[in-house]
């Protein structure tokens, strides 16, 4: 890290990443001078991908995007711990809608007590991107609902495939 470069770290678990995970990639990499994609850990979610699997469809996907000031991290630990340890100024964070700002308040507050040396910026979703959400698309994929509005091709073409190797296939 050279002196006053502006680092940003972008959390989540991106299980699996979608076209609004790369709009907020896209964007976010234009506000600093690097942008590290830190790919977290969180059970509770139920992943379909393994952290090694999301880490490699991510730096995938940031590749096809074409930005060069984009690297792609693991992580296990607090986010501020992690931010920190990268030489992060700046946290990241994408809106789709108003219940998710009460939750991104709430722990960006929780973050700055943490260490008040690191802003967390919230970008809005592309109004066609606001309704996507890995959570959802996976649901839709489940049940053989067609996701290719929400995710790029090699990121459909995973997804379907996990499920059909998992024998996650829903009726419908």
């Amino acid at each position: 890290m050279s002196l006053g470069e502006r680092v940003g770290v972008y959390p989540g678990t991106f299980d699996p990443i979608t076209l609004g995970h790369a709009d907020i990639i896209r964007r976010g990499a234009k506000l600093v001078d690097r942008l590290i994609i830190g790919v977290t850990t969180n059970p509770s979610k139920n992943p379909l991908f393994t952290p090694e699997e999301r880490m490699a469809m991510v730096e995938r996907e940031v590749a096809l995007l074409g930005i060069e000031n984009v690297s792609v991290v693991g992580f296990n630990a607090l986010l501020m711990k992690f931010a920190q340890k990268q030489g992060a100024t700046v946290i990241i964070r994408g809106l789709r809608a108003v219940a998710d700002f009460e939750y991104e308040y709430q722990m960006a507050g929780m973050n700055q007590q943490l260490n008040p040396s690191i802003e967390t910026v919230f970008l809005m979703a592309d109004v066609s991107l606001q309704p996507i959400a890995s959570k959802l698309v996976k649901e839709i994929a489940t049940f053989g609902g067609e996701i290719a509005k929400f995710v790029s091709p090699t990121v459909r073409a995973d997804v379907v495939a996990r499920i059909a190797e998992t024998g996650l296939l829903g009726d419908y």
